[in-house]
């Protein structure tokens, strides 16, 4: 009896135990299925969807014709999931270093990165070529070796190689992004506008990493970048690329820039530097080759400097091409020696002569006429001291001290091109003001933008102002014609059917450690616009360390002579058919 008691006492309690493990279980699949559903089919979701971005596509840059110059081309990104890649890390390392290659991936750092702990998604290669990425994804299916996906993207390619590169700049990659950015030039000013909005999207995956048709999945549109398009013709900065390069290679210089800017509009159309690089090519890249010289690089200008002070001096109504100069044979100002390139006695020269001869003593006589503050104030008003007002990045102003600071020497140097200090597109600038009839306009490299959807907006427009009155900007011109005619110092610039004003420049190099000149080693160059009768472009060449005889109307001036030729006959500019007028040299 008493055991049967304790039996049924036995059963009872074990009934209630069932009794409440059942209701347990039931008030779980209750708060489950009915109270917390959602948020346990939000982490079922979780645990099987794969986020994707969707990168929006950079906007392309274009010669002013719409001819590519920069571009971007479909390209994939590998990703992995160490959850399902750990235990074939090997395999799948081998086939990716089989498919992409040693030199794009090594195997020991695909195996840690396949083996990463705590994470369900890791970065194998970016912008892979999209047909290479997918040979390795089709590869990898073929194996059967699972959790390797890819993401779409796009590679920033350069179809010219090195058109305008110093222009266009170049991308590359920062620790503090997965996107590239611009790197110098218009790739790095534009930077904002050309990369857009990316978007982005999540969609549902199989255990085996397989995205699942039909299931859902939700996406954020990007917003393409928008094109620039630059003042470049690609045809003409192909050609003056080429030019320069050669000329830089046979004078044996350090460097060169050419530069056209079409003096009405301040439109830049060619653009060159040598030596220079690929912006698709990081083994070609280097700091002295990837630095924008004709914004960043300051030199003393030399002789071409004489047409500001002339034109300073003709807008004051002190010159004409006819006003007689006595030209010594050398000067001493403040105990400096000061001559001109050639030994002579006393000179009887117009200004035109001066010009012509390239003389330093007779251009520092006629500054003369100018105090300290008026010549500076000129300089100034010409675009020296300042930016040349150009759109790009890391400009320099270059280096003109104070008038309060000059010395006589200061003065008489600084007339002829010497202690002051520019870059290459101040230089365009200010003497194409005198080739527009004295009205300066600031250069331009890019002419407007287009969107996706091909809506174009015009870029701003280019200030302009005047200089000097359009008297003076004609004497100086007549003066400069005198610098290509036969008995000048560039008749190597000479183009048939047209006629030509020029200056020729040879300036002593400073030594950036010591601070002084160092003779045998000179920058020389040329500049000069066409038809000087109706002038339209401005071409300027530079020539950094030649050899030791170079001089800008032996070296510069044919270089200017072959770019000047086919700009004229690429944009249609008929030959006036005219000469250039006599101007007397002596009196």
């Amino acid at each position: 009896m008493k055991r049967q008691r304790l039996s049924r006492t036995r059963l009872r309690v074990s009934l209630l135990l069932v009794v409440s493990l059942f209701m347990l279980f039931g008030v779980r699949l209750f708060w489950i299925q009915g109270l917390d559903a959602q948020a346990y089919a939000a982490m079922a979701r979780n645990a099987s969807t794969q986020p994707v971005t969707v990168p929006a596509p950079r906007g392309d840059i274009l010669d002013r014709n719409g001819e590519v110059i920069a571009t971007s081309v479909d390209s994939l990104t590998l990703t992995a999931d160490p959850t399902l890649t750990t235990k074939k890390a090997p395999q799948i390392a081998r086939i990716l270093v089989s498919s992409l290659g040693e030199d794009r991936v090594d195997y020991f750092d695909l195996i840690e990165k396949l083996r990463t702990p705590d994470t369900r998604f890791v970065v194998l290669e970016k912008n892979l070529p999209a047909a290479k990425g997918q040979k390795a994804l089709q590869a990898l299916r073929k194996a059967g070796a699972a959790g390797v996906f890819s993401q779409k993207t796009t590679m920033r390619t350069y179809p010219g190689g090195r058109l305008a590169a110093n222009l266009v700049g170049y991308m590359s990659q920062t620790k503090d992004s997965d996107t590239p950015v611009g790197v110098q030039g218009i790739e790095r000013q534009y930077d904002a506008l050309l990369t857009g909005k990316d978007g982005s999207a999540t969609y549902e995956v199989s255990p085996t990493g397989q995205r699942i048709p039909m299931a859902d999945s939700t996406v954020v549109p990007m917003k393409p970048g928008q094109d620039v398009q630059t003042t470049i013709d690609r045809d003409l900065q192909w050609y003056a690329d080429q030019r320069l390069a050669d000329a830089v290679r046979s004078a044996g210089a350090d460097w060169g820039l050419a530069i056209t800017m079409d003096v009405r509009t301040g439109q830049v159309v060619q653009l060159s530097q040598a030596p220079t690089f690929d912006p698709g090519s990081k083994a070609t890249m280097q700091d002295s080759n990837t630095v924008s010289r004709f914004v960043q690089t300051v030199y003393e200008p030399g002789s071409v400097l004489k047409t500001i002070t002339m034109a300073a001096l003709a807008d004051q109504g002190k010159i004409t091409p006819d006003t007689q100069i006595s030209v010594p044979g050398k000067m001493v100002i403040d105990k400096f020696p000061i001559g001109d390139y050639w030994q002579h006695g006393t000179l009887n020269l117009t200004a035109a002569g001066v010009i012509a001869k390239s003389s330093n003593l007779g251009t520092i006589v006629a500054a003369q006429q100018m105090s300290n503050q008026t010549m500076h104030d000129y300089l100034r008003k010409f675009g020296f001291g300042v930016g040349s007002g150009v759109q790009l990045p890391g400009e320099s102003r270059g280096i003109l001290a104070p008038a309060a600071s000059w010395t006589k020497a200061n003065h008489a140097t600084i007339s002829f091109g010497q202690g002051i200090s520019v870059t290459a597109l101040q230089v365009v600038r200010a003497v194409g003001a005198i080739a527009n009839g004295g009205v300066m306009v600031d250069p331009s490299v890019v002419s407007g933008f287009v969107d996706a959807d091909g809506h174009r907006t015009d870029a701003k427009e280019v200030p302009s102002r005047r200089v000097v009155s359009k008297k003076a900007a004609a004497e100086v011109t007549r003066m400069m014609e005198a610098v290509t005619a036969d008995d000048g110092t560039a008749p190597a610039a000479q183009i048939p059917g047209y006629r030509v004003a020029g200056k020729t420049g040879t300036a002593w190099r400073v030594n950036p450690v010591t601070g002084r000149y160092v003779r045998g080693q000179n920058t020389v160059s040329f500049i000069g616009f066409a038809p000087a009768d109706e002038p339209r472009f401005i071409t300027y060449v530079v020539l950094d360390k030649p050899f030791a005889n170079a001089g800008g109307g032996s070296t510069a001036a044919p270089v200017f002579h072959d770019i000047m030729s086919m700009a004229l006959e690429r944009f249609g500019v008929a030959p006036t058919g005219s000469r250039s007028p006599k101007v007397a040299q002596e009196w």
